[in-house]
């Protein structure tokens, strides 16, 4: 059994067996902080057009619960894993060439 290699950020990583195909290693802060922002504001953008009538007459303490009551779920159960996905993918594709 072959052990991960450590490279840092962005570098693959995993088994480094004959045929394994390699992994790419975890973003790094500026990346990953990048891939948040692409992620939040537009979710809080469409969240307010689509309910900013009603948040509108909500105390502001209030509002900010609804919205991050709401926004984080989508955010990380279904944003960032499809961001993940497409780095990973894209660092696969620079990697083969």
């Amino acid at each position: 059994m072959s052990t991960p290699s450590l490279t840092g950020p962005g570098q693959p990583t995993g088994p480094q067996g004959a045929g394994e195909p390699r992994r790419p290693g975890p973003p790094s802060k500026h990346e990953l902080a990048l891939m948040i922002w692409v992620c939040v504001f537009p979710t809080l953008t469409l969240i307010n057009l689509t309910f900013g009538g009603w948040l509108g007459m909500m105390p502001s303490i209030l509002r900010t619960l609804v919205l991050a009551t709401v926004a984080v779920p989508i955010v990380i159960y279904l944003l960032m894993p499809q961001l993940h996905k497409g780095r990973a993918r894209l660092l696969a594709k620079r990697a083969q060439s």
